[in-house]
Parts: structure tokens; sequence; C-alpha cells
């Protein structure tokens, strides 16, 4: 495995791989790697025959007052996970590598950035999508690999690869959890027992709704309430917004007739955490009324 730390290396790196070839990955994390950073790296070995990972805790994706200075960081770790997986390079660059001296032009990440994430942290997904332009200009992969959990972050960035024709194929992989159900966050181990305990209440929310869309409920009005009630009341937990979008524009939806998606965000102590769940009606339950009313 080789490791790099500055744009040329990494640039030439992959440009050999490609010159023998070879079909290119790139899996970008802000390492602090757990399970879920790995379920990217191992989808992209399975199909690519290089793959490429980075690790940059991006700064312009901070916004004041949040956790850039704390987020956790342990690069030797990192390493030694991503050598056993079997990764081909590793692009670990500094902040003044990846911001030149006097950087001042940023990627507008459009309309589908300004609400709910985009809202409550402005200017988050311009730095998202600035250092995501940035990562695959330099490496040009074939393939880049997302997870879902960030699911507003995977849809700006697939806008993004489209609107500005980038050339990689977004690949999108599922949500991996711990076995108490929390969706797995670099974030996570900042959480003390209680916090945590709080923090269950996430995806039991997201459960809540699911469990009333089986059950014939398709207003999102009511689907958002579910979740609302098991939110309320959690001692640690402060709710940001807790809605059922549509998948690919992310606006609100009245009635879910079709595929949906429900996204909850809250702090939880000082920790901002997020999560969702893709909500899919049962064929034939257009309605929750039975056919005796």
């Amino acid at each position: 495995m080789e490791r790099v730390a500055s744009k040329a290396e990494a640039r030439r790196a992959a440009a050999d791989a490609r010159t023998e070839g070879k079909t290119v990955a790139l899996v970008p994390t802000m390492g602090a790697l757990h399970e879920g950073h790995l379920s990217l790296v191992r989808a992209a070995c399975n199909r690519a025959d290089y793959v490429a990972v980075s690790v940059f805790v991006n700064p312009t994706q901070f916004g004041p007052g949040e956790d850039y200075d704390s987020y956790p960081r342990d690069l030797e770790a990192d390493l030694r996970l991503l050598a056993a997986e079997g990764v081909d390079l590793v692009f670990a660059p500094s902040a003044g590598v990846m911001y030149e001296p006097g950087a001042s032009v940023t990627v507008d990440p459009g309309a589908l950035a300004e609400c709910w994430e985009g809202e409550i942290r402005p200017g988050h997904f311009a730095g998202v999508t600035t250092v995501v332009t940035k990562l695959l200009s330099i490496v040009r992969p074939d393939l880049a690999y997302f997870g879902e959990k960030d699911y507003q972050q995977l849809q700006v960035v697939r806008r993004l690869v489209r609107d500005l024709d980038l050339g990689a194929t977004v690949v999108a992989c599922p949500i991996v959890r711990d076995r108490d159900g929390l969706a797995l966050s670099s974030r996570n181990v900042r959480l003390t027992a209680d916090e945590r305990a709080s923090a269950l209440a996430i995806p039991a929310a997201l459960e809540a709704a699911a469990v009333a869309l089986a059950s014939r409920e398709r207003e999102a009005r009511a689907l958002e309430r579910a979740m609302f009630e098991r939110l309320a009341g959690e001692e640690h937990l402060s709710l940001d917004y807790a809605v059922v979008v549509d998948p690919d524009t992310l606006e609100p939806l009245d009635t879910v007739d079709g595929p949906a998606r429900a996204l909850v965000a809250a702090r939880v102590g000082d920790i901002h955490l997020i999560d969702n769940c893709a909500l899919v009606p049962h064929p034939g339950h257009s309605d929750r009324r039975s056919t005796n009313e």
C-alpha cells in the first residue's frame, strides 16, 4: 500500500494505474475509520482493480462552533485498517496541501444543499462539493464510493458529478449499524453512556415511521408525528428535524405513494448526529382505510 501526502503524488499514482488499464475507485473519508468506512472500501475492492482512499478532515465543511478541532483523528490506526483491506493508495494530505495559500474558489452545491443540513449548517455543503471536486480532479476515478448515512450529501454529490461532468460513477453503499442499531459514525466515540442511550431514539424513530407505513399510513405528517413522538422527552437529545421527503429532490412529501426517505438529525449532547431510512409502501396499500369503510 502506497501512502502519499501531495496532490502530485496522488495524481501520478492513479494515472499510472489507469495507464495499466486498471479500473480506479476512490473512497473519500475524513479518517477515524470504522466498519461503515470499511464497507465502502470492501465494495470498492470487490469491483475495482485499484482502490484509493483519501483521509482528510476537511476544514471547509465545518462551520463556526462546530467540532473541527475535536473531530477524531488516528491516521496510524486508519493506515493499518486500510492495509489489511488491500487498499492500493492512501492520500492523506494536510489542509495546507489541499488548500494552497490564497485559495478562494469554491463550488456552489446548488438547490439540493439549501434544505435540512444545509439550513442548519450554512456553508457545509459548499465545503463538501469543493473538496469532492478537488479529490475527483486529482484521482480521476472511474468509481467513487459514498455511504447512504449522509443521504443528503450523497444526493448533492450525485448532482455535482452529473452537472459538472466529473466523469466518475457514484456508488452508494448501505448504512452500517452497531449492534444496538445506532448508525456508525466517527463522532459516536464522543458520546457518553447516557448520551448514547438517548441517541438510540434516532433509529427507533425511523423504525416507528417504517412501522406506521407498513400499517398503511400514507400521510407524511403522520409518519413524521410517529418520529417526533419517539424522540420527544429524550434528556440529552435536541431535535433538528425529522421529515419524510422525496428521495431524489429531498422536498417534503404530503403522501407516500411511492419511494420516500425519512431523515432525522439531532444534537445529542454537543454532537450532531444524522440518520435516515428508505420508506417504500407495500403494493396495493394505497391508503390506510379498509375496503369495508
